[in-house]
């Protein structure tokens, strides 16, 4: 029995009438006219297993109280951490990626992510990148097409990070089509009654 106040509690273990066991956990607690009120718990003989593990579990997880205790402020923010790319594996996150593959071996909305920098408390970056992407049935022409105001109705874009990813798009736009690399035929001279060869190089 633990006598707290005006509350004890009592810990039994009993065998009930069939012969088998139970443990029975009860409250008794004094009320304003001098009588008690009783709750009880019973946890019957098949039930004991699941019980003592809950127990021990509750035990060693008290017996850390202290340096190793979290508090739910410590709780939550480690839950919310676990929803942006910090709780991703490193191998998993965009820039690591594009730093260990290169940019041309990531998907559109690890690219976008990588633009967009940072998510909401609720998702990661890429999740709001393929929610954008998903809005324009997933074709980059449609996200080229967007204007700012379009962009900024996504929860979890503001203006900087819209600004951000326009700015990207229009720079990919300017490219001039001269400065990329193209292949042109290169005639090789084959001695007569043999047909020309050909062969493909950068220009």
């Amino acid at each position: 029995m633990h006598n707290q106040g005006n509350r004890h509690y009592f810990l039994d273990f009993k065998r009930a009438e069939n012969n088998s066991n139970y443990i029975q956990i009860t409250r008794s607690e004094q009320q304003p006219d001098g009588s008690y009120k009783r709750w009880e718990v019973i946890v019957f003989e098949n039930q004991f297993a699941e019980f003592i593990q809950a127990f021990s579990s509750l035990f060693q997880s008290a017996a850390w109280y202290g340096a190793e205790y979290k508090g739910m402020n410590e709780i939550h923010a480690e839950a919310k951490a676990s929803k942006g790319i910090k709780g991703m594996a490193p191998e998993q996150r965009p820039r690591e990626r594009l730093m260990a593959l290169g940019a041309a071996q990531l998907g559109d909305a690890e690219l976008l992510a990588i633009l967009i920098g940072s998510g909401t408390p609720n998702e990661s970056s890429i999740v709001l990148a393929q929610r954008i992407l998903a809005g324009q049935g997933a074709d980059l022409s449609g996200l080229k097409s967007m204007t700012l105001e379009q962009l900024c109705r996504f929860k979890g874009m503001g203006i900087a990070k819209s600004c951000t990813v326009l700015a990207a798009l229009e720079l990919a736009g300017r490219i001039s089509p001269a400065s990329v690399p193209t292949y042109k035929p290169v005639y090789i001279y084959r001695p007569p009654g043999q047909e020309p060869g050909s062969f493909f190089e950068y220009s």
